[in-house]
């Protein structure tokens, strides 16, 4: 399956030992060029490599959504994607083409290459509060769609997974990757390929909520992000500020909200 390999390993138990084959998350580089210069290079698990770069580029403010693009790719000997070329008129590279030169992406972190605090602003302003509300069980429900189709992590148990969803509750994207800031991009980028960013409404995540991934989802203007972890203190006031409802610690039909919960309707 595309974003594992198998491994032999031993297995031990109660003082016993098997042989195992197991399946593992794949962590690899892939280098991101515009007009074959290198701009960045982010650890990644193969697959929707295309739609990670036009995501992360969006998310730093160098390629709008609105622009046509031509994707080159590279394969390595596994025959998976290694680079992806971005050729683009330099006239439609947007501001954070000059100021995200040095952004090195890992997999763990969404803010690595990063020159200081000020260079993680992002634009003021906040998601209007409309009339879009949902139960928490129609969340939970969303939630559950995202866990049925995470078939990497059923396989390692080493994969973040990410899901966006319309005000109807349909499942526009679900992507995973070894990286939590990396599936969430790729779910923005599928979405923006699709032409269907404005109906992102909810996005349901597997891990843990820092700052950076609420900023995104302003990026996004996606109202509502719901999260299986904690919530950094950062996050929960950026989400304040922002507009956006942050839910966290999503289990067993149990849910905090730490921000503009109006969004929520009691069951």
């Amino acid at each position: 399956m595309t974003g594992t390999h198998t491994y032999n390993a031993i297995k031990i138990e109660n003082g016993s030992d098997t042989k195992v084959s197991d399946p593992l998350t794949v962590e690899q580089a892939l280098e991101i060029s515009i007009n074959n210069e290198p701009f960045t290079v982010v650890m990644q698990t193969p697959g929707n490599e295309v739609q990670l770069a036009r995501g992360l580029l969006f998310a730093e403010d160098v390629i709008a959504k609105d622009v046509d693009l031509i994707f080159e790719t590279r394969e390595n000997s596994d025959n998976e994607i290694d680079k992806v070329n971005i050729n683009i008129s330099p006239k439609d590279l947007g501001d954070g083409y000059q100021s995200s030169r040095s952004l090195i992406s890992m997999s763990s972190c969404g803010i690595c290459g990063k020159r200081s605090l000020e260079d993680l602003q992002i634009a003021n302003g906040s998601i209007q509060k409309n009339n879009l509300t949902f139960t928490t069980e129609e969340l939970f429900t969303m939630q559950s769609k995202m866990v049925e189709l995470q078939e990497n992590f059923k396989l390692t148990g080493g994969c973040h997974g990410v899901a966006g969803f319309d005000k109807h509750g349909n499942l526009l994207a679900i992507k995973e990757d070894i990286g939590r800031h990396n599936a969430f991009d790729k779910v923005v980028g599928q979405c923006i390929n699709d032409k269907n960013i404005s109906d992102l409404k909810v996005i349901m995540f597997s891990g843990r909520i820092s700052y950076e991934i609420i900023a995104k989802a302003f990026r996004a203007k996606t109202p509502i992000l719901m999260a299986v972890s904690a919530p950094s203190s950062l996050a929960v006031d950026f989400a304040k500020e922002f507009g956006i409802t942050l839910l966290a610690f999503a289990r067993k039909n149990k849910v905090t909200c730490y921000a503009n919960c109006e969004r929520i309707k009691l069951n």
